[in-house]
C-alpha cells in the first residue's frame, strides 16, 4: 500500500464536512413529506386490520329504509312522480 493512508469513503464528503453535512431545504421538505406518508400508511394499515378483525363493528346499524317517512317499503313507483 502507499503508507497506510485509508481509501476515501464515498459516503463521507471530502473537504469541509461541516458545510456539506446539513440538508438542503428541498431535502428537508422531501424527508418531512416521506415521514408524513409513512404515518398515513401506518394509520391505514391499523384501520384495515381493525376492519378485518371486526367487520360488523364499522357497519351502521340503520338500514336504507329507515329514512322513509310515510312510505311503505317497496312502494317506490308512487314516490317517483
Amino acid at each position: 500500500m502507499d503508507g497506510g493512508q485509508p481509501f476515501p469513503s464515498p459516503l463521507l464528503p471530502l473537504g469541509n464536512a461541516s458545510a456539506d453535512s446539513s440538508m438542503s431545504l428541498e431535502q428537508k421538505t422531501t424527508f418531512v413529506f416521506v415521514v408524513l406518508l409513512f404515518i398515513f400508511l401506518g394509520i391505514l394499515i391499523v384501520r384495515c386490520f381493525r376492519i378485518l378483525l371486526d367487520p360488523y363493528r364499522s357497519m351502521p346499524t340503520s338500514t336504507w329504509a329507515d329514512g322513509l317517512e310515510g312510505l311503505e317499503k317497496g312502494q317506490f313507483d308512487h314516490a317517483l312522480a
